[in-house]
């Protein structure tokens, strides 16, 4: 029978989403029909195939200090985010209300055609509640009723100058989110939709947008360039609206300046839209002549030439095959260049995230151009407004990355000869760049540091200050230290941080041997500094700094003598522990800084020198989160991260302290629970707490479960803890139900069988998990869950075991689920498999056909990008551990047989990747130990198979000959089983 639904502990039968297969003959068909067409979707509608998108470095991102999920951080932690850097102008505004973003609920009430769209879009922005309902609800039905003549009336509306701005304005708004989406499942209907129409009907809309660009109504113009790039985006790749690019250009030669600005604009965010390989390369230059021509100087209008040059950032990835051409390429870098100069400060804006686009997309051509470049960012860096000085530097941080990347990829191997160039740009520019940006580290705002969002000169040099770092290494030292050694006493505040900010920026990249002999030095004035300097600004650096020093110059890795020894570590501790005392960012930062000296002793085997200190570490990291000022500066987050990397690092010495956490912690979260009738900002604070809590008891559930002394005394607290988190997800808070969710699969991996008791309460949650796609990454944690329970429960899984197939395979055929969650989905098939032997046999028939649809689509993918490949390469790893585990749980049983129609589709999977020459390390490890498990349970009768194998000799003795240890190990294992099969 179908796996079944089970929401309580006695298992009931429902109907799969659409029917599985009820015989072999109808496998493959079925298998197909129910799965091929979800997986193919995440492939071909994969955001990397279809849109051009300039690699952009994110923001520096916070520090978080969860061991779960722990992201390194590699920018000033606690400086905030930079703005994104790309034209905003050429991004569509935010829908005036949510109903705007499309609507698809049916209904079954009628609606009056004739209904003024004028008054009701009016309404529609009403202060008045109940007024603004109706309006939506009218709005709604006339679209489901009518979709032609709802777009054609908004078309209508947003083209007549007779209307209110207002109405014309949300007309447009409306529009455009009829033919887009965020989510890609959805965006895909309204493509099919907008496909769909009568093309007399799309003709006309089309027309009233074209004309709509000539309107003397600014918003009504940049509406419809929007709304016409969603429709090219959605024609052009179907080889529809031939016409439009012809269209735009003629516009170009109209004498009116608005004509041009609202074309410009239009052609930017087609090229936003469209995939260059849409569109050809004759309507490619006419499109680049237009916009470079719009940026010259002797364009007298600023709102033509500002458009033309948003509109250039867009259209340089359409450019390759001009930048490849010498003088094209110095016709658009000369008008760019020039742009910068201009006397709009948007204008020199924009131009420079030009330049900041081509400096990664075209890296490789930049090198006529780069003495002329220095000269243009110095002088905006030195002299411009701040939003032209911002992307001044960001040009020099992109440039870091692009050799960062390259000299990675490359290493030692790394030769002029390189598919990819390395021009040596940031070594070359050294003398000059240093000290510019050295400069801006002494233009930092008053409020810096209590500003969450800010983002300024001070933070834009000392972050490409450290990229500098990670580029050129030692060579940066002696041109930094002159400056720190120059200001750190100096008596004005700026000076003392700028001088700590630039000696901690440059603490990555250059080795452990040239920075150890200074940081020595350092130590103590910086200590000394935390205590006493009068200035929370330079406190809350040198915090920082001590992080950076914790986190690169300590630990058992490092082959130079430690800094950290018997002799200081209490006074770091002893400064740190009453910094935490301080102001909300200094104290966030001091716990930064806590958090990796901890981590460097994760190694530190039994006795850890952190050990007599800890109970004294733990008292202040409790105090700390509960201050009243927590709240501020990320404090109480970073208190609690800090306690989790304090427990995981922590050794058998202090194991009883850790038990001693348990009811603290627990007593915190039951206190969470027992709060009523709390506003939504309450609320909201609540939820955040508990997910700290409950993240927190999953880090020490690990710990103690992980020590001989406490795995067994400590499941005293079980019962308590599993009633808690049960409760925790009735709160139905996504994030809380995430952390819960670790949590218990934290504490099922440590009660182990005994955890079975607990199931009947839980499945229901589980399944809940499961079914969320909407917050996708609960889904997948979810996902994990499952496979720490089948490794706990073993057998004692089986009577759940139908209601969770049957979701999994509802989650693998699912277009609405987030790609990232199917990899994991398929190697939860290879848990369950483990967990319950012989018994998956009633699975086979659903799961292989699924995991064999998925091997070929993932065998014979071309990735076009480096995204591309990891997920290809995840998909395949997700496949091969469904394999190893379905054929180690059948391994000694007698109906191993089942397997044999399965085997030679394997076989060819891994002849496949092999030959395919993409595969990661981890990808070879699973595949050869696939191979290894397949001639371990099939014994003889894989004899055959392997032999008619066109790679397996090749691939085994190339994994055998892996610089890659656990490659090796997995690889002299299937030797073994290898021969043994085929000798018989």
């Amino acid at each position: 029978s179908p796996p079944s639904q089970q929401s309580t502990p006695d298992p009931t039968v429902t109907v799969p989403p659409r029917p599985l297969p009820t015989s072999h003959s109808d496998l493959s068909k079925d298998a197909l029909l129910f799965f091929f067409p979800a997986l193919l979707f995440d492939f071909l509608a994969s955001p990397s195939l279809h849109s051009y998108r300039f690699r952009r470095r994110p923001p520096p991102p916070l520090p978080s200090l969860r061991p779960t999920r722990l992201r390194i951080v590699d920018r000033r932690p606690g400086r905030a985010l930079p703005p994104p850097l790309r034209p905003r102008g050429l991004r569509p505004p935010a829908p005036l209300r949510p109903y705007a973003a499309g609507f698809a609920t049916p209904r079954s009430t009628t609606v009056n055609m004739s209904l003024d769209v004028t008054q009701v879009l009016l309404s529609a922005q009403s202060a008045d509640g109940a007024v603004r309902k109706h309006a939506e609800e009218s709005l709604k039905q006339f679209q489901e009723q009518n979709l032609p003549g709802f777009l054609l009336s908004l078309s209508s509306e947003l083209a007549n100058e007779e209307k209110p701005e207002e109405s014309r304005r949300l007309a447009g708004l409306i529009l455009k989110n009829a033919l887009d989406a965020k989510e890609q499942h959805r965006k895909n209907e309204l493509f099919q939709r907008w496909l769909a129409l009568d093309a007399g009907a799309k003709a006309q809309i089309k027309g009233l947008l074209l004309q709509t660009l000539t309107s003397p109504v600014a918003s009504a113009r940049s509406t419809a360039s929007q709304v016409i790039a969603k429709v090219a985006g959605i024609e052009i790749p179907q080889k529809q609206w031939p016409e439009l690019i012809g269209s735009l250009l003629a516009n170009i030669h109209q004498v009116q300046p608005n004509v041009k600005q609202a074309t410009l604009e239009t052609l930017g965010y087609l090229c936003e839209e469209v995939s260059p390989d849409a569109v050809d390369q004759d309507q490619v230059n006419k499109i680049l002549t237009a916009v470079v021509q719009g940026m010259n100087a002797s364009e007298a209008n600023s709102d033509v030439r500002l458009a033309a040059t948003r509109a250039l950032y867009n259209a340089l990835g359409f450019a390759q095959v001009n930048f490849s051409n010498d003088m094209e390429r110095d016709y658009i870098m000369r008008v760019v260049c020039e742009a910068t100069q201009s006397p709009d400060v948007k204008i020199r804006q924009a131009a420079f995230e030009c330049l900041v686009a081509i400096s990664s997309t075209y890296y490789d051509k930049l090198a006529t151009y780069m003495r002329d470049i220095f000269n243009i960012t110095a002088k905006a860096v030195r002299g411009d407004e701040e939003s032209v000085a911002l992307q001044a530097i960001e040009f020099w941080s992109s440039i870091c990355d692009e050799e960062i990347d390259i000299l990675d990829e490359y290493s030692s191997e790394f030769t002029a000869d390189s598919d990819v160039p390395c021009y040596y740009f940031i070594k070359q520019a050294l003398p000059a760049l240093v000290p510019m940006l050295l400069e801006t580290l002494l233009k930092q705002e008053e409020d810096q540091d209590l500003d969450e969002g800010a983002w300024n000169l001070a933070m834009a040099g000392g972050t490409c200050l450290g990229l500098v770092a990670r580029t050129v290494g030692d060579d940066i030292v002696p041109l930094v230290m002159p400056f720190v050694e120059e200001n750190i006493t100096k008596s004005e505040w700026r000076q003392r941080e700028a001088a700590t900010y630039a000696f901690g920026s440059i603490l990555e990249g250059p080795s452990a041997d040239k920075l150890a002999p200074l940081v020595n030095v350092a130590l103590g004035f910086m200590l000394s500094a935390l205590m006493k300097d009068p200035s929370n600004h330079v406190k809350d650096t040198t915090a920082w700094t001590l992080g950076r020093i914790f986190e690169f110059l300590h630990g058992s890795a490092l082959e130079t003598p430690p800094i950290i020894t018997a002799e200081n570590c209490q006074q770091i501790l002893t400064v740190l522990l009453h910094s935490m005392k301080d102001v909300p960012n200094v104290a966030e930062k001091a716990c930064g800084a806590l958090y990796f000296l901890a981590q460097g002793y994760v190694d530190s085997g039994s006795a850890s020198p952190l050990s007599p200190f800890f109970q004294d570490i733990v008292q202040n990291l409790l105090m700390v989160t509960h201050r009243e000022d927590a709240g501020e500066s990320r404090l109480r987050t970073a208190a609690y991260e800090t306690l989790n990397e304090v427990v995981r690092c922590s050794t058998e010495e202090t194991a009883a302290i850790v038990m001693q956490l348990v009811p603290v912690i627990m007593v915190e979260l039951h206190q969470t629970l027992e709060a009523e009738k709390l506003s939504t900002d309450e609320r909201e604070k609540r939820s955040e707490l508990q997910g700290l809590l409950c993240g927190c008891l999953q880090v020490i559930i690990q710990k103690l479960g992980g020590m001989e002394s406490t795995k067994y005394s400590f499941l005293q607290y079980a019962d308590q803890m599993m009633e808690l988190f049960l409760r925790v997800f009735a709160c139905r808070n996504a994030t809380v139900h995430e952390e819960a969710m670790l949590a218990i699969g934290a504490l099922a991996y440590a009660a182990g069988p005994n955890f079975a008791k607990y199931m009947a309460q839980f499945y229901q949650y589980l399944e809940m998990g499961l079914q969320n796609f909407e917050e996708y990454q609960v889904c997948a944690i979810t996902v994990g869950v499952v496979g720490d329970l089948c490794r706990a429960l073993e057998d004692k899984i089986l009577p759940f075991c139908d209601g969770i197939m049957t979701q999994l395979l509802k989650d693998l055929s699912s277009n609405q689920l987030h790609r990232s969650v199917k990899p994991p989905i398929f190697s939860c098939f290879g848990d369950i498999a483990l967990a319950i032997g012989e018994n998956f046999e009633k699975y086979l028939i659903y799961a292989m056909p699924m995991l064999q649809s998925a091997a070929d689509l993932s065998a014979h993918t071309t990735a076009t990008d480096d995204e591309m490949l990891d997920y290809t390469n995840q998909l395949r790893s997700g496949i091969l551990e469904a394999y190893s585990g379905i054929l180690q749980g059948f391994k000694s049983s007698p109906k191993t047989q089942l397997l044999m129609s399965y085997a030679p589709h394997i076989i060819q999977f891994l002849d496949a990747l092999y030959n395919g020459k993409d595969m990661d390390d981890a990808v070879m490890k699973t595949a050869i130990g696939v191979l290894g498990d397949l001639a371990d349970t099939l014994g003889v009768h894989a004899g055959p198979l392997i032999n008619q194998s066109t790679s397996t000799q090749a691939f085994l003795e190339e994994c055998l000959a892996s610089d890659d240890p656990l490659v090796k190990e997995s690889a002299d294992w299937a030797r073994i089983a290898i021969s043994r099969a085929v000798s018989g």
